[in-house]
């Protein structure tokens, strides 16, 4: 089997995740976070839907970790952001974080938004 090294090119991926806290792009950010391939940046979480939504136009779907174990989203969330036409895949930040990169890698229009484990 051959291995070949991922190239991110200037895209900003997940390093890793521990309790509380992501390392993306090489720095450490405390807390929920939205990362899109330019950057990473503080997010208050489930209740900031316009942040979510303003990730539409760019992005062809929209990760969302739930933390270590796999959630639905709230329903007025679900259909607030269905109605403004953002796509979304629900699951456990771990698997969002991992699923993130893998597309990034290909060049995919994603963004990934995970509460910390």
């Amino acid at each position: 089997m051959q291995l070949n090294e991922v190239s991110f090119s200037d895209a900003v991926p997940v390093d890793g995740y521990g309790p509380g806290f992501f390392r993306i792009g090489g720095k450490v950010i405390e807390g929920a976070v939205i990362v899109t391939e330019k950057q990473a940046r503080s997010w208050a979480g489930l209740q900031d839907a316009e942040a979510l939504k303003a990730l539409a136009g760019d992005h062809d779907v929209i990760f969302v970790g739930m933390g270590a174990e796999i959630a639905h989203l709230p329903k007025d969330l679900r259909a607030e952001l269905d109605a403004a036409g953002v796509g979304v895949e629900v699951m456990s930040s771990p698997s969002a974080c991992r699923t993130y990169n893998v597309l990034l890698s290909e060049g995919r229009r994603v963004a990934l938004a995970v509460l910390p484990v």
